[in-house]
């Protein structure tokens, strides 16, 4: 942070008046936090007065076209009117009296104007504007070569006295301390932050203005990415695993000998990959995301199974008890008498694979801690149950981690604690992570990427249905009626267990997955002109028990078995209905997103979301991944009430469009934005006060600035590799301990 500087008259008088209404109205009390106060924009000595609304907050050049005064009708004085233009536009300027305007506002006059739009008589107007003349530039703080910026508003602050005290401060400045390595800069060709600064607020023209702005991106990212760099080189340093070598004619190579199907070239890849780590002393510390069905469990199962061949045990955590149920399931079917060690017909290699969750009868929970804890069961998969103090183990050593992003880092963290030496980690999530995030993030993770599909996985076609089209609603009741009866399932997703009204009073009691994973629009209710957005009413949510209740009424479902599914279910009851649905013996599922991820019934081919503009892009991705799972084609069909031009039914219409996860990954942080990347939220965040930046970055964008965060990755492991302590380097070891604060710590530490 800059320090205190020697203030000039004009800067303390300016400062005495202006710092108030910095302070209180856009939370700027440092000089630091003044010259992180970027421009929105910049404007030539030219205005485009063709795009105004009303009510609009606009700031604009344009020269004086016409001025004329005249008598008041209801008082003494006179008014002034004026007409300005920018070359094709014109706005009418009116000032209640006309003194101090006349002689500044003459035909021919150049200044750039702020005000209020309004409409009077069918022409634009703005009611007694604030104005300054440009003589050969604007005031002090431009000259007519250089593009004026334009600030964020700041009440009780014309945007011209903004810019006076950026340059005013900026002159007292003969240096500033500089985080970015000199030579990064020259191998970059970046300029010095002191440069770039004076760049971005008093530019002599747009491409200083854009150098500016990436050398300032650059500085973030490679704050963030030392900061990650310095925590897996500590890590390697501090924790020390025990190698987890396989040997040859066991588990694993049993388990290979019978797979029914050839794995894929990724799952090949990164299968060795994991291998590779696990046989090391340093912690494995990996995430692999792919696609809905691209074959993530395979993967872990034969990582599970290595570890249990090297004498360790592995535990997969599950975030709900349905998901946990059918990873069992699935993974001791995959085993056959691999599974059933110690038992009747088991096989001397195997191993025994428990489960563990919530609901469990007390038996049964017994017998599988006394299992875990003497090592009889070298798998166990289970819910946040795995993570509480009394489950101990003989020997972890591998964590699995399903769909990472559903876990709070204190309960990864508790996990690993379960184990005497530091455990291999292994993360999985089928919602795929945009490269940006993923080196942010994840930053400490290496990443590996699925990509490819196993053979025999059915297209999925996608559909918007409108609902203010009857008939395209009666269609899609008919078209999952055809698909049951031909031997067929389907599942219908509700955003809501009850109706609205109902569940606003209970909604603190309903779990994580019933909440739609609804979009973030709007930057904290401000938009791009300064205005508050306008809030939208509330539309009721189509509900698992009225929608239940609809389609056991319609007459083309009439003979159609229909079930249940929520979280509000007991655990028996939850998995008796899955497991019917499992069987075949119901034909449609009205469900909430509990069914979003892991569900596999491979006869399902048809979903309806309901209100589907309610839930997240990379959610309807995810929802839609649970149907074409058994060779027969897929259908989505995404319900919605929204306005056919809205941005709800544009997203909808994007998801329609590819079933690429890794492009409508990239469209949901355009959408949502990123979150604080340095805590537990993780998604959505807003406009910083003190800059451009979205989440915790303040200039940054993940969406845009791929290239800098790999170069900024890159420098920074080279430079920790160097010099771990940053003796060379303490400007940017203090940017990194700034960055850094001890929420922020803590949330790096546990993840």
């Amino acid at each position: 942070m800059v320090g205190a500087i020697t203030p000039s008259t004009k800067l303390s008088q300016l400062v005495s008046t202006a710092a108030p209404k910095l302070a209180n109205h856009r939370g700027i009390r440092l000089v630091g936090d003044l010259l992180e106060f970027w421009p929105r924009r910049y404007l030539e000595h030219t205005a485009d007065l063709g795009t105004l609304h009303v009510g609009m907050y606009v700031v604009a050049v344009a020269t004086v076209k016409a001025a004329a005064t005249r008598p008041m009708k209801n008082r003494r004085g006179e008014m002034l009117t004026v007409t300005i233009t920018d070359g094709a536009h014109e706005v009418d300027l009116v000032f209640f009296k006309a003194w101090g305007h006349r002689d500044a506002l003459v035909p021919g006059t150049t200044a750039l104007f702020a005000g209020t739009v309004g409409m009077y008589r069918g022409r634009w107007q703005l009611a007694h504007p604030a104005y300054q003349v440009m003589h050969g530039g604007l005031g002090e703080a431009a000259t007519d070569r250089g593009p004026i910026p334009v600030y964020l508003q700041v009440k009780g602050m014309q945007n011209w006295a903004v810019a006076e005290c950026v340059r005013l401060t900026l002159d007292q400045l003969d240096d500033l301390p500089d985080p970015v390595p000199a030579e990064l800069l020259r191998r970059r060709g970046l300029p010095g932050r002191l440069e770039a600064l004076r760049g971005i607020h008093v530019p002599a023209e747009m491409a200083q203005v854009h150098l500016a702005r990436r050398r300032m991106r650059y500085e973030e990212a490679l704050v963030l990415q030392t900061l990650l760099a310095q925590r897996r080189a500590e890590s390697a340093r501090q924790h020390t695993a025990i190698a987890r070598t396989p040997g040859p004619g066991g588990l694993l190579d049993a388990f290979d000998a019978r797979l029914p199907f050839e794995l894929t070239a990724g799952q090949r890849e990164i299968g060795a990959t994991l291998a590779r780590e696990m046989s090391a002393d340093t912690p494995m510390n990996r995430l692999v995301q792919g696609e809905v069905g691209s074959g993530k469990t395979v993967i872990a199962l034969r990582a599970m199974l290595a570890a249990v061949d090297a004498g360790g045990q592995a535990a997969l955590l599950a975030p709900t008890e349905v998901l946990a149920a059918q990873h069992h399931r699935s993974i001791t079917a995959m085993l056959g008498d691999l599974a059933e060690r110690g038992m009747l017909g088991g096989s001397e290699v195997g191993t025994q694979v428990a489960l563990l969750t919530g609901s469990q009868s007390t038996a049964a929970r017994r017998k599988t801690l006394l299992d875990l804890a003497s090592g009889e069961a070298g798998i166990v998969i289970g819910t946040h149950a795995l993570i509480q103090e009394h489950v101990q183990f003989f020997d972890l050593a591998l964590v699995v981690v399903d769909e990472q992003h559903r876990f709070g880092v204190e309960q990864r963290d508790a996990m690993r604690d379960k184990a005497k030496h530091p455990p291999h980690v292994l993360v999985m999530t089928a919602t795929p992570i945009p490269r940006t995030v993923a080196m942010t993030v994840f930053g400490d993770m290496e990443t590996s990427t699925l990509t490819e599909l196993p053979r025999g996985r059915a297209p999925i076609t996608t559909h918007v249905v409108p609902t203010d089209n009857p008939r395209w609603v009666e269609r899609t009741w008919e078209r999952i009626a055809e698909e049951v009866r031909t031997g067929r399932q389907a599942y219908v997703v509700c955003p809501r267990i009850v109706d609205t009204a109902e569940s606003e009073d209970s909604r603190a009691g309903v779990s994580d997955e019933e909440v739609p994973d609804a979009p973030v629009t709007g930057d904290d209710g401000e938009l791009d002109d300064g205005e508050a957005a306008e809030p939208v009413a509330p539309r009721a949510w189509a509900s698992v028990l009225a929608v239940v209740e609809q389609l056991r009424s319609d007459p083309a479902l009439d003979g159609i078995t229909i079930d249940v599914l929520h979280g509000r279910m007991t655990p028996e009851d939850k998995d008796a209905a899955m497991a019917r649905f499992t069987r075949g013996e119901t034909g449609i599922l009205v469900s909430t997103t509990v069914i979003e991820v892991g569900v596999d019934v491979a006869n399902a081919t048809v979903m309806v979301v309901m209100d589907a503009d309610r839930f997240g892009v990379s959610q309807l991705h995810q929802l839609r991944g649970r149907v074409g799972r058994g060779g027969h084609p897929g259908l989505c069909l995404l319900m919605t009430g929204a306005e056919a031009d809205g941005g709800a039914r544009e997203r909808l219409e994007a998801v329609a469009a590819t079933s690429d996860g890794f492009a409508l990954a990239q469209l949901d942080l355009e959408l949502r934005g990123t979150g604080d990347v340095l805590s537990g939220r993780q998604s959505g965040g807003g406009r910083s006060t003190r800059g451009m930046g979205r989440g915790s970055f303040r200039f940054l964008s993940l969406v845009r600035d791929e290239e800098l965060i790999v170069q900024a990755r890159e420098d920074a492991a080279e430079l920790v590799a160097a010099d771990p302590g940053f003796a060379a380097h303490p400007e940017l070891a203090a940017a990194v301990a700034e960055r850094l604060d001890a929420e922020q710590a803590a949330f790096l530490e546990r993840g």
